[in-house]
């Protein structure tokens, strides 16, 4: 099973850092990564491990200098940094499944499918809390997907494992898309397409979340009517308590120009983030 693990910090405290979508803004991306530690040089200190869950590009003045400062960090601390593929990689990588006018630089293209190829870019991760366990993904995981496609597994880490294992064989159901891509609601959309309010929060109501979940893609925007949901307009994060655990929205919501309040979720553990 490989871990996100070092061994000389077996037993530290760590601080899991998950950023939600970056969207083309450098600026906004080193401002964040400055106020979880990282020095003036843009190295992040010993205790931290960021997760950052995909759509690195388009939208911002910089997509190029992102995707150069992600390889940066999986190149120089690469037990520090865990990147996540998000609808907006994908297209680079499979046929596209939608129309997007701007377009990265050949060699950010061929540095995407570098990470991809050398098994540095993934689809999901588990990150274990002290009493709380995690699945990090792009967009969600639905109930009808978790039950149907993945077989229903109880631990955060399974679920990753699992994700990760259909993604590498080009699993059709897993790149699927929904709501977003004009079909309408589709409960058994992937963790790449999921849309927070039509398709990811309904589909868990009334059932019992097996681990908690951690997204970015859609949601996390304003205020919600749904009494379960709480809104912070200073972390830009969204949250819906449910039966067994929490599914916390972090897309900042950058446009062409960038959000202004927003932060990364943190978690403390002893225990590296899997990605498998």
């Amino acid at each position: 099973m490989r871990t996100i693990d070092r061994e000389k910090d077996i037993g530290m405290r760590l601080r899991v850092a998950v950023i939600g979508d970056v969207g083309g803004h450098l600026d906004e991306l080193r401002r964040e990564l400055g106020e979880l530690g990282a020095d003036r040089a843009g190295r992040l200190p010993d205790d931290l491990v960021v997760v950052q869950v995909g759509d690195l590009v388009h939208r911002g003045p910089d997509s190029n200098g992102v995707v150069r400062l992600v390889d940066h960090y999986l190149t120089t601390q690469p037990h520090q940094w865990i990147q996540l593929i998000g609808n907006h990689e994908v297209n680079y990588l499979r046929t596209p499944q939608f129309r997007w006018a701007e377009k990265i630089s050949y060699g950010s293209r061929r540095t995407l499918k570098r990470w991809w190829r050398t098994g540095v870019l993934h689809t999901a991760v588990a990150v274990e809390g002290d009493d709380e366990q995690f699945l990090v993904s792009h967009a969600g995981v639905t109930e009808s997907f978790w039950r149907r496609h993945l077989d229903a597994p109880s631990s955060a880490r399974s679920a990753a494992m699992r994700i990760n294992a259909f993604a590498r064989t080009g699993c059709e159901t897993l790149y699927g898309g929904g709501a977003m891509l004009g079909g309408g609601p589709n409960p058994m959309v992937g963790p790449l397409w999921a849309d927070r309010a039509d398709e990811l929060v309904p589909g868990w109501l009334g059932r019992t979340l097996p681990f908690s979940q951690i997204h970015g893609h859609s949601g996390s925007h304003g205020e919600s009517e749904d009494p379960l949901t709480v809104y912070d307009p200073v972390r830009h994060h969204e949250e819906t308590r449910l039966d067994g655990g929490r599914i916390i929205g972090i897309d900042p919501g950058h446009l062409a120009v960038a959000t202004t309040q927003w932060s990364s979720f943190v978690v403390t553990t002893s225990t590296p983030p899997r990605v498998a």
